[in-house]
């Protein structure tokens, strides 16, 4: 009897021993390969979400609550971003016209068809004045064969770029890198360049731009129609 007890413990003991032996050689294995680098990408824990900023919480009390201790705010999505504002609340850029006395000439083709108008011709006798439709910059005066006597205006958010064309004349001491106001004197109403005598007129175009372009470089043109009359 005392013989079977002894081999009993024994075998309890052997059995035990190598059951402890194949966990740690199992645990070591799996600990290895949680460790290795592609392991680490599927098993790592997830980014911590950034802690709310404190901001104080008004209160009736000026030292605010518990002697001016901070609250933090609950966290909230960044607002929408908001669309810029360069071709809103424009004004007709010559002086004494009303929005009834537009017409749309921006489809109108030129060249004998070979290209569009992409531009609004706005009649008005010789020498009336013309005015910033927006506020801006002048980016360039410039005096070209069609256009005449022309001025480049980059919008504020330098996106669009206003263009004035067959002007008379430059108000006195308008100067490149100059910032004018909205409805800011900026010449006269003209024929220069192609423009023909007998219709004196300001040739108005906006074109949509990147604030790198240059006021030279191709950009997308837009019709200036509908934004000053109001039919968007």
């Amino acid at each position: 009897m005392a013989l079977d007890f002894i081999d009993r413990t024994l075998t309890v003991v052997v059995t035990a021993t190598l059951t402890s032996a194949v966990w740690i050689v199992a645990g070591g294995s799996l600990i290895e390969l949680a460790d290795s680098e592609g392991q680490r990408e599927t098993t790592r824990p997830a980014e911590a979400a950034p802690s709310p900023i404190p901001t104080p919480v008004a209160t009736d009390d000026p030292a605010g609550p518990a002697g001016g201790a901070l609250r933090a705010a609950p966290l909230e999505p960044a607002p929408a971003a908001t669309p810029g504002t360069s071709t809103r609340d424009l004004i007709i850029p010559v002086l004494n016209v009303r929005a009834r006395d537009l017409s749309d000439t921006f489809t109108d083709s030129r060249d004998e068809g070979a290209g569009l108008h992409e531009a609004i011709d706005i009649m008005a006798p010789e020498g009336t004045s013309v005015v910033a439709a927006a506020p801006g910059t002048i980016e360039k005066l410039f005096r070209s064969e069609a256009g005449g006597n022309t001025i480049y205006v980059r919008s504020t958010d330098g996106e669009t770029i206003y263009y004035y064309a067959h002007l008379q004349q430059y108000a006195p001491g308008l100067t490149e890198g100059q910032r004018i106001r909205r409805g800011q004197r900026l010449g006269a109403v003209g024929s220069t360049g192609s423009a023909s005598g007998e219709t004196p007129h300001l040739h108005f175009a906006m074109l949509r731009t990147t604030a790198d372009a240059e006021w030279w470089e191709p950009a997308n043109a837009i019709n200036p129609y509908p934004l000053l009359t109001g039919a968007r």
